[in-house]
């Protein structure tokens, strides 16, 4: 990419895409071409046309989705199964019928079955029943990465897609309800610190084990292997390292001070057992992650106190 090349970022107000809009900004690219959900709506196939037929952008990075927590994920999934692949589809088939030189498709470390061999290998797509919970998000995520392949296939786009891992970082979701698990106790350690309450509850029994992965390291990973991937399978993108989500709770739990109980919920769903990715893939590339667990909790609690609190 030039620092002049046109660039789209679908989803420059979300978690993932404002971390690639700062990413690229702080790189020296000036092109950026962004819009609100407002301005367009990405459901909307003539307006998605109008766009790019206007536009013309060279490179797309295609962060725009219908995201949340198990519970979110559980409760609209219709809803995340209809938006999810109506945007896609019209951003990567726009993005073929214009001419973009390269797009990235962001999925999901959902996408691979609920009981594959762990740590996930990219080839273990489709290799068994997904969890449940999330599976119409996962059949969108996985129909995104095969539409990019098979436009690569039938017409020659230089489409890839990489996987992130559970993220958290600058812009997350804190609603109580609709949030993904670090954000969630973020803000629950957060209000019973404020409250002065005796436990925190958490959701399931704490044992499943989650990989996290801050937003400004995935911006990195993305800036990265937009300029030196392209190959036609997926990729991971992830640290290699995975936590309960017990110890999770503790960890955070330290770094707001909250002094009371954990309090686990074994009557609410766990989710998958274990989803740690494989990144040997990725580091084989050239590419690690910086910023460590504690570390990235700690400067999403501070930007959590100033824009949210």
């Amino acid at each position: 990419m030039d620092k002049t090349s046109k660039i789209y970022i679908a989803g420059h107000r979300g978690m993932v895409g404002s971390a690639i809009f700062r990413k690229l900004e702080k790189e020296g690219y000036s092109n950026l071409v962004t819009r609100t959900s407002s301005e367009l709506d990405l459901r909307d196939q003539p307006a998605v046309r109008d766009f790019f037929h206007k536009e013309k952008p060279d490179y797309v990075f295609l962060a725009a989705a219908r995201v949340g927590g198990i519970i979110a994920n559980n409760t609209f999934r219709a809803d995340f199964l209809f938006e999810n692949l109506s945007i896609q589809n019209n951003v990567i088939h726009q993005s073929y019928l214009n001419g973009v030189k390269k797009l990235m498709f962001l999925g999901s470390s959902c996408i691979y079955p609920k009981h594959a061999p762990q740590p996930l290998r990219e080839e273990y797509l489709l290799t068994g029943l997904l969890e449940t919970t999330n599976e119409p998000y996962a059949i969108a995520k996985i129909a995104g990465i095969k539409m990019c392949e098979a436009y690569r296939s039938q017409y020659g786009c230089n489409f890839i897609s990489v996987m992130p891992t559970n993220l958290y970082g600058f812009n997350d979701n804190y609603h109580p309800q609709n949030s993904h698990v670090l954000p969630a106790l973020i803000r629950k350690f957060h209000e019973a610190k404020l409250n002065s309450a005796e436990h925190v509850t958490i959701l399931g029994t704490g044992s499943p084990r989650r990989e996290f992965l801050f937003s400004d390291d995935l911006a990195n990973a993305c800036y990265y292997l937009m300029q030196n991937y392209d190959e036609p399978g997926m990729i991971n993108v992830g640290t290699g390292e995975d936590i309960t989500i017990q110890d999770l709770a503790l960890l955070i739990q330290k770094v707001i001070g909250f002094e009371g109980d954990l309090v686990f919920d074994p009557s609410k769903p766990d989710g998958t057992p274990r989803k740690l990715l494989d990144v040997s893939k990725l580091h084989s590339k050239g590419w690690k992650h910086e910023i460590d667990l504690e570390q990235g909790i700690r400067m999403v609690y501070d930007d959590f106190i100033k824009n949210y609190a």
